[in-house]
């Protein structure tokens, strides 16, 4: 198993890792996107217990930032219409005071290769593109938007002796 200990921030691309990668198109062109409730509250448990939290997706639809608005992550850490993910991944870092070796990424395909070899932990789903299952430090059992996402978060605050809930604090806070 690898060292989740030092893991300050949870970063992640969205379709294929929050989503089953399957989009819908309207014909205005506005796409929609179906997301596991699991994994949401995973983030807002992350969120809750301090860790820094990150999007890096090539989507540029406004409701990937709504979604995780509504999750605990800020507009300025959801980087929409990303076409360079590492360069993405250096000023959140930046932004945050982090080392890569603090960030954990969580990929599927070949945009998010470069990143999950230059961060502390890389971790992709099980249907991810056999590229990046090669490279990946944790595969998951689960598919992307079943659960893969909840597994992660729920294993790296598990192993750090975090995975508490307050409902004090998630009713303030959410």
């Amino acid at each position: 198993m690898v060292d989740l200990s030092k893991i300050k921030a949870l970063v992640f691309d969205v379709d294929g890792i929050f989503t089953n990668g399957g989009i819908f198109c309207d014909l205005q062109g506005e796409l929609y996107r179906t997301f596991d409730a699991k994994d949401g509250f995973g983030i807002r448990m992350a969120y809750m217990n301090g860790y820094h939290l990150g999007i890096i997706t090539g989507g540029r639809s406004l409701s990937i930032r709504a979604r995780f608005f509504t999750c605990g992550i800020t507009e300025e850490d959801v980087y929409l219409g990303s076409r360079n993910k590492m360069e993405d991944m250096l000023d959140f870092c930046k932004r945050h005071g982090l080392e890569l070796d603090e960030v954990l990424y969580m990929g599927d395909d070949l945009p998010d290769a470069e990143v999950m070899s230059k961060v502390g932990i890389s971790a992709t789903p099980c249907d991810a593109v056999e590229e990046v299952r090669q490279i990946a430090d944790i595969v998951t059992e689960q598919p992307g938007g079943h659960g893969a996402v909840r597994y992660i978060v729920e294993t790296v605050m598990k192993t750090q002796g975090r995975w508490t809930f307050d409902v004090q604090q998630y009713k303030k806070d959410f």
